[in-house]
């Protein structure tokens, strides 16, 4: 895999002064702004378009067979060649999940990003059979790139993924300062240079709009510094009797690297488990972002040749994900670690909402093995990418900004951000709440208004191959089907009288055993004959008509019956 060199990309821009003095700057968050995920902001000056972020959402427990949620784009169509280029801040999916699936809709437009992102945007451009490549551009935090009317600048943030950004955008009606993901930390190790001197400058510079993280802005207080899970990392590492299985996120190449360093201070061999992790390790060890000492990592399927306490695997599925490793060794289902009495377990990464029970069910799981199991409940062994709320009022007071825009979190989080600004001091008039698809407009006086007027943002659902061929119909089908599941009737009729020739045939999915209910079958065999016998004389021959009546009438039937609404699918069969 090729690593991305530094290559860097200058544009002419139009000359301000030759703009339509009347012009607004128009800026939409197309995502993020009602969910975690999805991240995408699209600023508009005239002919000229730039978008922050393309990322994906992952679909709650009602959006049964859907892989992930992207941005709904319908507001681009027509103005694809406006797009000037796409700006990303850092590698985590939620940022750059949708690209596979929309940047080729828009025409391919150049994206901008720092090498490691670039990276693993690559690989998972390749990973997506089909798509074309992308023209990708990688960025440092020191340059300038023109986009239009649109001058473009950077400065770096600590996450939880090295050589993240945050953006200044330099447009004809101010400056939009964008954090992406970013907490407050002075020493964040491996993860992206903090630039603070860059951000405090900024509150010098008349910043007209802060596009601000509110994904932990329902939390008091201060993040926690990376040094401080560091030392925890360490000490659970050196006082660890056995084998040490640590899961985590993929993409928090920063805690990798912990962990990498602790195990080579106390002289453990590294199985590194995962097809994402490993992939994004190999990329970050190629651009220098992870230090790895020759002979640390170990091939998973030799781990057992080894003492167990000189043994640590690094892995995914801290969420309790289905077909993720950490679940797979718990299960016994991996082909070469099982969870051996000794054996500590480490979830170093807070539980996501709505993942609380398959979590629970995993370290239940790990306890009846035998395991040892330490969470961030019991100390701290995962500190949060995201500022609290203390970061954020630090992050108002350097930047200065003259409206605050809180992005990128649940409504309720954005709200809560909003009280933050509040209490210390900023005007609650010039905060603005958006909904996703809500037009924001600025003049070139630099005076702002949240406008009543909304672009689509509707869910754009993948499932499979198919990208927005599945609708909320559909899930609501999917949803019946796995309430009380389906019953298929399959009757053959003459195509001129209409009579049925046999009784129907009964074929059931999720609805009842049909081995351990022949009685109730043979009898709703015998009530659909009959209904078809006692149809309309005036439409034996109407098909529609035919399944129609045989879905209503045997729906009451099996209801009075079982008590359950099955999915009745009747099919005609005409000879």
């Amino acid at each position: 895999m090729s690593a991305f060199k530094h290559r860097p990309f200058r544009k002419t821009g139009k000359d301000v002064d030759d703009l339509d003095p009347g012009a607004r700057l128009r800026v939409i968050v197309l995502g993020g702004n009602e969910e975690v995920g999805r991240n995408c902001t699209l600023l508009e000056y005239g002919d000229d378009i730039v978008m922050i972020d393309c990322g994906l959402q992952f679909p709650d427990e009602d959006m049964p067979g859907v892989d992930y949620i992207i941005p709904n784009i319908s507001y681009l169509k027509g103005k694809e060649r406006n797009v000037r280029g796409v700006v990303i801040t850092h590698a985590h999916y939620d940022h750059i999940g949708g690209i596979p699936h929309i940047i080729p809709r828009l025409g391919n437009p150049p994206l901008f990003a720092s090498d490691l992102t670039c990276g693993i945007i690559n690989k998972r451009q390749q990973d997506h059979q089909g798509t074309p490549p992308l023209k990708l551009h990688s960025v440092k935090s020191d340059d300038v790139i023109q986009l239009g009317v649109f001058s473009v600048e950077f400065f770096g943030v600590a996450h939880s993924v090295p050589s993240s950004l945050g953006v200044i955008v330099h447009t004809p009606c101010g400056i939009i300062v964008h954090t992406g993901d970013f907490k407050l930390d002075p020493q964040p190790g491996a993860q992206s240079i903090q630039e603070t001197e860059k951000i405090k400058a900024l509150g010098h510079k008349n910043v007209l709009a802060l596009m601000i993280d509110s994904t932990n802005a329902s939390q008091p207080g201060r993040q926690l510094q990376e040094i401080e899970i560091q030392h925890n990392i360490d000490d659970i590492i050196k006082n660890a009797k056995g084998r040490i299985i640590i899961g985590t996120f993929a993409s928090m190449i920063s805690r990798i690297q912990q962990i990498i360093l602790a195990c080579e201070r106390n002289g453990r061999k590294i199985a590194v488990e995962g097809f994402s992790m490993k992939s994004n390790v190999a990329i970050s060890q190629e651009l220098g972002y992870m230090k790895i000492q020759k002979g640390t990592l170990i091939e998973t399927k030799t781990a057992h040749d080894y003492p167990p306490d000189r043994v640590a695997i690094v892995c995914t599925g801290a969420q309790g994900e289905e077909r993720a490793v950490l679940m797979r060794i718990a299960n016994r289902e991996h082909p070469f670690i099982s969870i051996e009495p000794g054996d500590t377990v480490v979830f170093s990464s807070s539980v996501i909402p709505g993942n609380e029970r398959t979590v629970q069910r995993v370290k239940d799981t790990l306890y009846r093995e035998g395991a040892e199991v330490i969470h961030y409940k019991m100390m701290d062994v995962h500190a949060g990418g995201h500022a609290k709320q203390e970061d954020l009022a630090e992050m108002h007071d350097m930047v200065k900004p003259k409206y605050l825009i809180p992005i990128e979190g649940h409504y309720s989080f954005l709200c809560e951000h909003a009280k933050v600004a509040i209490a210390k001091g900023f005007p609650e008039e010039r905060i603005f709440i958006a909904d996703n698809g809500q037009m924001m407009e600025f003049d070139r006086t630099g005076d702002g208004v949240i406008t009543n007027k909304k672009v689509p943002t509707e869910y754009v659902f993948v499932d499979g191959l198919g990208v927005g061929d599945v609708s909320h119909i559909v899930l609501r089908d999917r949803q019946e089907l796995a309430g009380d599941g389906i019953v298929i009737i399959v009757a053959v009729i003459e195509t001129q009288t209409g009579n049925l020739l046999a009784l129907p045939d009964i074929i059931s999915r999720g609805f009842i055993f049909m081995k351990e209910q022949q009685e109730l079958i043979q009898n709703a065999r015998r009530f659909a004959a009959k209904t078809l016998k006692d149809r309309d004389p005036n439409s034996a021959a109407n098909p529609t008509y035919l399944k129609d009546k045989l879905k209503e009438d045997m729906g009451e039937f099996l209801y009075k019956k079982t008590e359950r609404r099955p999915m009745i699918l009747p099919v005609i069969v005409e000879v």
